[in-house]
C-alpha cells in the first residue's frame, strides 16, 4: 500500500526564525508518533539551514521549493540540488503552477531540473494541472496528459520511490471554483493511467499522486482517502502548526482505514 505524503509548501513566506519555530512546533506535535507516511517541510532557500535542525528524518523531513536546471556555473540567483542535498533536503518541488505561470518555465527545464534531482539522490515532486480556461473549455484531461507526456517519459531515471506527482487544480485556486472530491478522484485516476502509459504499470502504480488544491484539516480525511490521492501538497494550511498536523491527522485516520 502506498505511504501517504504531505508535503507543506511555505511558498514566500516565513525567514529562518520563523521558519524554525515552525517546524519545531509541527516536530513537537508529531514526535514519538509512528505515521504511516511522511511529512515534508519545504521552507524558502534561506530558511532551509536554520529549519533543518528541526526537519531531520522522522517525523519531519526537509524539502525546498525549486532548484536550478544546471549543475554549477555562472548562473546568479540560482540554487543547485547538489547545494540543497548538502544541507540535508531530501525532496524539491518543481514544476509548481507558480512557476509555469509567473516564471515561464518549461518542460525542458523541468526535465533538466528533475534529472538533477535524483543525481543527488533526493525525490522530485512534480507539478501539474490545468488552469481555468483549460477546465471551462473541456480540456482538462488533455492538459494533464500533455504536461506529463513532455517530461516523464524523458527522465533518465524516474520510479515510483525517486518521484511523487502533484496535481493543482489551478482554477480551483482563489477563483471561487471548487475542486469536488469527485473531481480530484477523476483526476487523479487519469493522471496514474498515464503514467503507467508511460512508465509502466508498476511504477504507476506505487508511485504517489499527491492533491495540491485546498486541502485542510476539514476535508484532509476525505481526500486522502480516496483510492487515487496519496497526500496533499498544502500551500497556506502549511503556514500553522496545529492545521498542518491537522492535515496528517486527517491523513493517518484515512490511512488506517484502508
Amino acid at each position: 500500500m502506498r505511504r501517504y505524503l504531505v508535503a507543506g509548501n511555505w511558498k514566500l513566506n516565513l525567514g529562518p526564525r520563523a521558519g524554525r519555530d515552525l517546524a519545531a512546533a509541527v516536530g513537537e506535535r508529531l514526535r514519538g508518533r509512528t505515521l504511516h507516511g511522511d511529512v515534508v517541510v519545504c521552507p524558502p532557500f534561506v530558511s532551509i539551514p536554520a529549519v533543518s535542525e528541526a526537519a531531520q528524518g522522522d517525523p519531519v523531513m526537509l524539502g525546498a521549493q525549486n532548484c536550478a536546471d544546471q549543475a554549477a556555473g555562472a548562473y546568479t540567483g540560482e540554487v543547485s540540488a547538489a547545494m540543497l542535498k548538502e544541507v540535508g533536503v531530501q525532496y524539491v518541488i518543481i514544476g509548481h503552477s507558480e512557476r509555469r505561470e509567473y516564471y515561464g518555465e518549461t518542460d525542458d527545464q523541468f526535465v533538466r531540473k528533475i534529472d538533477l534531482v535524483h543525481a543527488q539522490g533526493m525525490k522530485a515532486i512534480f507539478c501539474f494541472g490545468e488552469v481555468l480556461e483549460d477546465r471551462k473549455a473541456g480540456r482538462a484531461e488533455a492538459v494533464v496528459q500533455a504536461q506529463l507526456e513532455g517530461v516523464l517519459p524523458r527522465l533518465e531515471s524516474a520510479n515510483a520511490y525517486n518521484l511523487v506527482l502533484a496535481y493543482e487544480p489551478v482554477w480551483a485556486i482563489g477563483t471561487g471554483e471548487t475542486a469536488t472530491p469527485e473531481i480530484a478522484q477523476q483526476m487523479h485516476a487519469h493522471s496514474r493511467k498515464i503514467t503507467a502509459d508511460l512508465l509502466g504499470a508498476d511504477t504507476a502504480a506505487n508511485l504517489r499522486i499527491l492533491y495540491g488544491g485546498s486541502c485542510k484539516p476539514g476535508n484532509a480525511r476525505e481526500l486522502i482517502g480516496l483510492p487515487d490521492v496519496d497526500g496533499g501538497l498544502i500551500g497556506g494550511a502549511s503556514l500553522k502548526a496545529e492545521d498542518f498536523v491537522g492535515i496528517v491527522d486527517g491523513a493517518e485516520t484515512a490511512a488506517t482505514d484502508r
